[in-house]
């Protein structure tokens, strides 16, 4: 078996106004993805909404998340948090260049839901 080392932040997609998702692993229960963000927020009155928990972590720039309620949570390079799933948020803003590690875990007997981002 050939070991294949990647890099994440090879291949950046340029600024499109919407985030953007690269699957970097899945199976039935887990998903990973980089998400890059081009000062990014999500549209009034949309939440995600997930039915897998999500671990978040910013890896370069900066976000703010909005999670119902009002609650707003500031996240640095570095910092990263968990979602439990069906806890409401979305993004209210993002550095110019923001570039995400995103973990969803489907716990067993959930049904997966297609991601959002």
């Amino acid at each position: 078996m050939a070991v294949r080392v990647e890099n994440i932040f090879a291949d950046l997609p340029g600024s499109s106004g919407q985030e953007q998702s690269l699957a970097l692993f899945e199976n039935k229960s887990v998903r990973i993805e980089r998400i890059v963000s081009h000062s990014h927020s999500s549209p009034t009155g949309f939440w995600y909404d997930p039915s897998e928990s999500e671990w978040v972590m910013v890896l370069r720039g900066y976000a703010t998340l909005e999670f119902e309620g009002g609650e707003l949570v500031q996240m640095k390079e570095g910092d990263h948090l968990l979602i439990p799933s069906r806890v409401k948020h979305r993004v209210h803003q993002t550095a110019p260049d923001t570039i995400w590690l995103a973990v969803y875990v489907k716990l067993s007997g959930q049904p997966r839901k297609k991601s959002q981002k």
